[in-house]
């Protein structure tokens, strides 16, 4: 499919967006399926062949009906009716705002979200995500598959959080590699502007909440 268009009303879709987001995370307690939605959606990546990513492809019941999407359909429907108030934004854009928020929801850092995410219609066939029942040594493989390092295995696991300054910053700069794999979206700036960044007061207890979303994707594959 094309790239979509990102003009100014394409801009304000997405920050309405976001606010219907945060409105629904906070209501729901769906942070962590949502993390997990986008992680998924974005984890098919292969950097080799340039194939797979974050192009909105899960929601085909082809793919969300994989053993290792089980339960993201309910994360999906909770997603079309801001898709239908927002129709500019793509799926692929809208997926990987919702795990963007869903980090911000949780109290951790501001993730710079970049639109413009084409839509594929390709779903790949099941393997390219974890399995839980290979280990770690595994999960290492399928990072590396999609161009991510270790560094980024640490950071999104939430594996660092005695020093919350550093997790956030590494775990900003990953999420947003992890969102963006497969895709090319606009470098002209940001979708909107950045929230203040947390205070040295709330930066463990984010930290700890952040985390533990994180976790409950990470434990899946363990």
């Amino acid at each position: 499919m094309a790239a979509p268009v990102v003009d100014a009303e394409y801009l304000r879709q997405v920050d309405r967006a976001r606010r219907d987001l945060r409105a629904l995370i906070a209501s729901k307690g769906c942070a962590p399926i949502m993390l997990r939605l986008a992680w998924h959606d974005a984890g098919t990546y292969d950097a080799k062949t340039k194939t797979g990513g974050a192009n909105g492809s899960i929601r085909h019941e082809e793919e969300y009906s994989h053993g290792s999407n089980a339960g993201l359909k309910i994360a999906i429907d909770l997603l079309e009716p801001i898709k239908g108030k927002h129709p500019k934004i793509t799926y692929a854009d809208l997926y990987e705002l919702a795990g963007v928020v869903a980090v911000e929801v949780t109290g951790g850092p501001t993730i710079d979200f970049v639109p413009g995410r084409r839509d594929s219609s390709v779903c790949l066939r099941e393997g390219r995500l974890p399995d839980a029942k290979k280990g770690a040594p595994h999960l290492r493989d399928i990072f590396y598959r999609m161009g991510l390092a270790d560094k980024d295995i640490v950071a999104l696991s939430g594996g660092h959080t005695l020093d919350e300054d550093a997790f956030f910053k590494d775990y900003a700069e990953s999420h947003k590699k992890l969102s963006e794999l497969g895709s090319t979206p606009r470098s002209g700036g940001t979708a909107s502007a950045k929230s203040d960044g947390p205070t040295v007061a709330t930066l463990a207890q984010s930290a700890f909440g952040l985390a533990a979303a994180a976790a409950v994707v990470i434990a899946g594959y363990l």
